[in-house]
């Protein structure tokens, strides 16, 4: 694969990232255990291989990208040659100095080529130079390839919301501190 080119996203990408294949293929799960003892509540989550592999639905509408991006604080867009093959959209939150990964998307030709990394990468150098302490990635329970890509990156489990997403899915939330 040729050099990976991150600049800010600009309207005219936006058609052609709405186009982008946003679904995975996942041969594991993690899943979701939670027990309630007298007052006390327990959460487990472990990952199940499948018998087959799924697709898994993207949980937001990409044809709400064009609305959305002048909302987020920042998105960069992955180019290779002159071609488009990924993004990520980042939002300040509250005065706790986090950034959120709200979307990281890569097109499913160019996957497990160092896109989706150098995305995060950027996102921690943008989240850095604006002095945020914190990036938090939110993922499905059913992307093992978005988990197993946060763990490399240096992001640790730190939550999750049950029927987070607007289909029911549990949301991860992985977090990573910054210098």
């Amino acid at each position: 694969m040729s050099e990976i080119q991150l600049r800010p996203t600009i309207a005219s990408d936006l058609s052609r990232l709405m186009a982008f294949d946003h679904s995975i293929t996942s041969d594991s799960v993690w899943q979701l255990e939670l027990r309630r003892d007298a007052g006390q509540v327990t959460t487990t989550f472990r990952e199940v291989r499948l018998p087959r592999s799924i697709k898994v639905a993207y949980p937001h509408n990409p044809f709400s990208l064009a609305d959305d991006w002048v909302r987020k604080s920042m998105m960069y867009t992955a180019v290779v040659n002159t071609g488009l093959v990924g993004y990520i959209s980042l939002l300040e939150r509250g005065t706790a100095s986090v950034v959120w990964i709200t979307d990281l998307v890569v097109e499913a030709a160019s996957r497990r080529r160092g896109v989706g990394s150098a995305l995060l990468a950027a996102a921690q150098g943008w989240a850095e130079s604006r002095t945020h302490r914190r990036l938090i990635f939110e993922v499905q329970s059913k992307n093992l390839p978005g988990i197993r890509l946060a763990q490399k990156s240096g992001f640790e489990f730190c939550g999750y919301n049950d029927h987070y997403y607007i289909n029911q899915d549990v949301a991860l939330f992985f977090s990573k501190m910054l210098k």
